[in-house]
């Protein structure tokens, strides 16, 4: 890779790096109280598939240990948020539902994230949004490709 060439590397994934932290930390202040991205962005996929999913394949899903997606898990279980039961096939695994409370709290989450992100989208103009969109997607497939 030239020179050239990785400084441009370097600058992208800086810009995405920040870009992200920015986002995170402005998501964070405004989600219900006690809910962190990573919960909304559990709930948010449960009701999009309208199915049970298994924890190892929401850590597929989400790029996370399995570790990681029970701590999550176990969060949104105490909360009322999912529903955790025994996989009947299998008893050694398990099957997440979103609940009607998860559901709720869903709705709420993108309510209070709704206004933040549509006036960052503003600001930018939903032309270049439109313009970014296909290479920030196929830089996380290519990213996706790479595990």
């Amino acid at each position: 890779m030239s020179g050239d060439a990785h400084a441009l590397a370097v600058a992208l994934f800086s810009e995405i790096l920040t870009a992200d932290q920015l986002l995170r930390n402005r998501l964070s202040r405004v989600l219900p109280k006690g809910m962190e991205i990573s919960h909304f962005s559990v709930l948010n996929h449960l009701a999009s598939v309208a199915d049970e999913r298994t924890p190892a394949q929401l850590a597929d899903v989400f790029h996370v240990t399995r570790g990681a997606m029970t701590n999550t898990l176990t969060k949104l279980e105490w909360a009322g948020y999912v529903h955790i039961r025994p996989d009947w096939d299998d008893a050694r695994r398990k099957m997440v539902a979103i609940s009607p409370a998860g559901r709720q709290a869903r709705d709420q989450a993108i309510s209070a994230i709704a206004p933040v992100i549509d006036h960052v989208v503003g600001e930018l103009g939903t032309d270049r949004v439109r313009a970014v969109l296909p290479v920030l997607r196929d830089l996380r497939i290519r990213l996706e490709q790479g595990d």
